[in-house]
């Protein structure tokens, strides 16, 4: 296949800016889900008088729901279009949030933390796909890390909400406004931006490549020349007709389309699914789901260890920025290789102080100045993550995939990224009781193991035209 060019005279109009920063609430509401339980987890388990084992599946229950909601994302999308999954996901959040303030047992709890993991889930797989399909190339890196950026922005929101909630009552666990008590506030906080996504989605154009695989081509067109700032109509036309060849076949799009010679999956599926196992296996989400009760356990109180995860989310904030302006111009896989380096020393760092530490549990203490070294070396873990594999691993999966199998392949993908999160996340209690230096031995092992793996396969997509991606893959007939 001959490789297609730019459309003559695209620019990055105000338009696609505003509707990739649009789709990428979604991302916020990842974020916020995924932060919101940090404040909450101790509260709960104290009221509901739960174990170690089912206080850490009550924080990790959501991702199940995440990982449903992303494995039928890309079908639902393919089928719907992109802005009927994007309200979807806004109203499943929102229930979700809402059932979860008025949870009155733990089981209660946990299904309505499934219910907005399943919005998030859909939000996580159509919020990058969305954005790669209507953004020019030589900008798709940068809008596509907005959905990273929100994802941090989120986790601060989330954050920053538990710490003023829990402040007004005293404590997560106790009451406050109308008698309820502070981790439910923290909960409901969330219906509010799922609100919002979900009535600026209903302003948004669909995705010009759904138009055309629907037939619509008069419509992809000027969505096209919309989002591109282009009014030459054959260049657009000429723009339709690339994505008309790239999305040809005689049959409906499924996830059978997958299929391929390695494993039963297609080669680039492989990539896309080990890219999410790395990104979520080197414990990313353990710093943001457990940091407060982590930072109590090296001496801080409640107050300062809320505060201390707030300074790392904001920490995640601006370094994210600094991936907006460098995916484009650098390359996706030479910031995966930094990241990689950069988190196995961070995380053998920490793995080196917590081996120092006495007591366990609650009573776990760090001497000397093993405790601000491992709030150092936590922080730099957070500024490779955050600069790098966050916004860089959303940006591959929205791009690399052909146009004919994008959704379901991101679907798969994101699936097995939050199951690898909820893996990751339900272990972290048990392996925190064997010592936190094994579990932060065994993120740096991961961290290495990224590095290897982004060296022998991950391509490089800067500036390719979605067209141009997995050409040489056969569609299925």
């Amino acid at each position: 296949m001959p490789e297609s060019s730019p459309v003559a005279g695209e620019r990055a109009t105000a338009k696609v800016v505003l509707i990739s920063v649009v789709a990428a609430i979604g991302g916020f509401l990842f974020g916020f889900d995924t932060s919101v339980i940090n404040g909450a987890v101790d509260a709960v388990t104290q009221q509901f008088g739960l174990s170690e084992a089912l206080s850490g599946f009550a924080v990790s229950c959501a991702l199940l729901g995440a990982a449903a909601g992303a494995w039928f994302a890309g079908g639902l999308a393919d089928r719907r279009g992109r802005k009927a999954v994007m309200v979807a996901g806004a109203v499943m959040f929102a229930i979700g949030a809402i059932g979860s303030a008025f949870a009155f047992a733990v089981w209660d709890l946990v299904l309505w933390r499934v219910v907005g993991g399943v919005g998030v889930g859909l939000a996580s797989v159509i919020a990058p796909t969305y954005i790669a399909e209507v953004a020019p190339a030589r900008i798709r890196g940068r809008l596509a890390s907005l959905q990273q950026l929100a994802i941090t922005i989120g986790i601060f929101a989330a954050l920053l909400s538990d710490a003023v909630i829990a402040d007004s009552g005293g404590g997560a666990a106790n009451e406050t406004w109308f008698g309820w008590e502070a981790w439910r506030w923290m909960f409901l906080v969330g219906v509010v931006p799922a609100v919002v996504w979900g009535l600026l989605a209903l302003g948004v154009p669909e995705s010009p490549r759904f138009l055309v695989a629907r037939g619509q081509l008069d419509k992809a067109s000027d969505v096209l020349g919309q989002v591109l700032g282009v009014t030459d109509r054959e260049a657009l036309q000429r723009k339709v007709s690339q994505i008309q060849t790239s999305l040809h076949r005689e049959d409906r799009p499924s996830l059978r389309d997958l299929r391929g010679p390695r494993f039963g999956l297609h080669p680039v599926v492989w990539v896309g699914i080990l890219l999410s196992f790395f990104q979520q296996g080197v414990g990313i989400n353990v710093i943001f789901y457990y940091s407060t009760s982590l930072w109590q356990s090296v001496g801080f109180d409640e107050s300062q260890a809320f505060t201390t995860s707030v300074i790392t989310s904001v920490t995640n904030v601006a370094v994210t920025l600094i991936a907006i302006a460098t995916v484009d111009r650098i390359g996706r896989k030479p910031l995966l290789i930094a990241g990689s380096t950069g988190m196995f020393a961070a995380l053998t760092v920490m793995a080196v102080a917590f081996s120092q530490a006495s007591g366990s549990g609650e009573d776990l203490t760090l001497p000397g100045a093993w405790g601000p070294v491992a709030v150092v070396a936590a922080n730099v873990y957070v500024v490779c993550f955050g600069a790098t594999w966050g916004p860089v691993v959303w940006v591959l999966l929205g791009e690399m995939f052909p146009n004919r199998i994008r959704a379901a392949a991101l679907a798969v993908a994101a699936a097995a990224q939050w199951l690898a999160n909820f893996a990751i996340s339900t272990s972290f209690p048990s392996l925190a009781e064997v010592g936190l230096q094994f579990a932060y031995g065994l993120y740096a092992v991961l961290a290495l193991l990224s590095l290897v793996f982004v060296l022998r396969t991950v391509p490089e997509t800067k500036g390719m035209e979605l067209e141009d991606m997995g050409a040489d893959t056969p569609a299925r007939t």
